[in-house]
């Protein structure tokens, strides 16, 4: 008998097997004494139970593949042929082992000279040989597959016949390009891309994300979140631990988050989008972690929040107008303004007038004195009130930020900075503010060339400091209201002197 037909023999005797029959002896197995089957190895009662035999390791092996099998001897005979290679082409293992080549069944006739020629080949060629081919199914379709081929062989070295995996291009086409987008991700994206464990680990971080979070792709890993974020921590742990429960979110999330920085910390806005991963080997979604995809967008984010608070300022600048021209006294028109201008932008406001009328800028001049003329209630929200002309000057230090801004004839931001609370409260007693303020930022009131008074924005705790662009704001505020308090001064200078005119 040729090594081919044993061979042949075997695998069949294997497909019986799978298919529950009675197994027959080969003809180089001895009897077992009793007759029952083969006689085990010496020591085999000793050691315990036989297990499976290679036959039917290989076999549980080839129909286990995820790829389609055949093989071939030496002579061109099909040996080998796997349920995946029968799912796709529909030919069982009993129509198809112990077939010659594939003509006429698998491979039309005009195509199988070509293709059997170039499959053996790889007998006598180092290494895999890949091919694409049209091959037949049983119900005479043709399925367009990529084949791996290589030699296998005996004892002896040399070539005792081949292998030919197999399967459907498109399902191949679909692996590689599932492969090549995962390394894609990994390595060209031009966003951030983490895998993250479930237990909220980074596992799998690309270069992108490694330079966002400030560290190194492989430094990342297997650390928690709070050491590499200084904030978001709790809310991006948060959307990981639902995607891990509930599955993706619908749409991207902006999250904010602190990040450490050679400059110091930084804060940015990360759009995310989440993923649940699962293994596609189990029988159940087992959930492996959360793909976490983010871009920057802070730059963007900041230019619609700051359109937005231009819009809204524009709108509460343009409010305030047309309520003044309502007013019939001036000096209402002007706290009219502070009180549109406070909304969203402080939480107090001062207005303090120089004392002895307005001054031109002059050098040598005296240090000024101020007095109050209007305030916010300190102890809730409400309109501002005029407290009247007293006549008392206020107690202002030589270094106090209203008198600075008077001086210089232009904006001055103050604050207590990281001091702890009860020298903050010290810090706004000494200024006569409010105890909770803890940001200050003056503005110069001037009409005509001169200087009429300065107008002060208080904030709390709960706010962050005054920036330039607030000092801007403020600084056209306190120019409507400076043209309100010169016209009060002028009209009551009228009725002082008889005219009612108001000119």
């Amino acid at each position: 008998m040729r090594a081919s037909e044993r061979t042949c023999q075997g695998v069949q005797v294997s497909a019986s097997r799978r298919s529950g029959t009675t197994d027959e002896l080969g003809p180089d197995e001895p009897e077992r004494p009793g007759g029952d089957g083969p006689t085990p190895p010496e020591g085999a009662e000793a050691a315990g139970p036989v297990g499976p035999d290679g036959t039917d390791l290989l076999a549980a092996l080839l129909d286990g593949m995820d790829a389609a099998l055949c093989a071939f001897d030496g002579d061109g005979i099909v040996t080998h042929w796997n349920r995946e290679a029968e799912r796709i082409l529909g030919w069982t293992a009993a129509e198809a082992v112990g077939r010659h080549g594939f003509a006429g069944w698998a491979v039309r006739e005009a195509d199988a000279e070509d293709i059997e020629g170039r499959l053996m080949s790889a007998m006598h060629a180092p290494g895999r040989q890949v091919h694409e081919f049209a091959l037949l199914t049983k119900d005479g379709g043709r399925v367009l597959v990529r084949s791996q081929s290589a030699a296998v062989r005996g004892p002896d070295g040399k070539p005792a016949g081949l292998y030919f995996a197999f399967s459907e291009v498109h399902a191949q086409i679909d692996l590689e390009r599932s492969i090549a987008l995962s390394e894609a991700l990994f390595e060209d994206a031009s966003w951030g891309v983490v895998l993250v464990d479930a237990d909220l680990r980074p596992a799998v971080v690309n270069a992108h994300a490694a330079r966002a979070l400030g560290t190194g792709r492989t430094a990342a890993l297997g650390r928690p979140l709070g050491d590499l974020l200084t904030q978001g921590v709790e809310e991006l742990e948060n959307a990981l631990t639902h995607v891990l429960a509930e599955g993706a979110p619908p749409a991207p999330a902006e999250l904010w988050v602190g990040v450490r920085t050679p400059e110091g910390e930084k804060r940015r806005c990360w759009r995310s989008g989440f993923l649940r991963l699962a293994s596609p080997l189990a029988e159940e979604p087992v959930p492996l972690g959360v793909g976490w995809m983010f871009q920057d967008v802070t730059e963007a984010k900041q230019g619609e929040q700051e359109a937005s608070l231009l819009r809204f300022r524009t709108n509460q600048l343009h409010r305030a107008a047309r309520a003044a021209a309502e007013c019939e006294n001036p000096a209402e028109a002007a706290t009219v303004h502070l009180d549109f201008a406070l909304a969203g932008f402080a939480d107090h406001a001062l207005v303090d007038r120089v004392m002895g009328g307005a001054t031109a800028d002059a050098e040598g001049a005296g240090p000024p004195r101020l007095m109050r003329v209007a305030a916010t209630p300190s102890g809730g929200p409400g309109p501002s009130a005029l407290t009247g002309h007293t006549g008392l000057p206020l107690r202002y230090g030589e270094t106090h930020p209203a008198l600075q801004c008077v001086a210089r004839a232009g904006s001055v931001r103050a604050g207590v900075g990281s001091a702890p609370s009860d020298e903050a409260r010290e810090w706004a007693r000494a200024r006569l503010w409010p105890d909770d303020t803890v940001h200050a930022l003056c503005a110069v009131l001037r009409s005509r060339g001169r200087t009429l008074g300065v107008v002060t924005f208080l904030r709390g705790g709960g706010r962050t400091a005054f920036e330039r662009s607030d000092a801007t704001y403020a600084e056209d505020v306190a120019g409507r209201m400076a043209a309100a308090l010169d016209l009060a001064d002028l009209t009551d200078a009228a009725r002082a002197t008889g005219r009612d005119d108001g000119a």
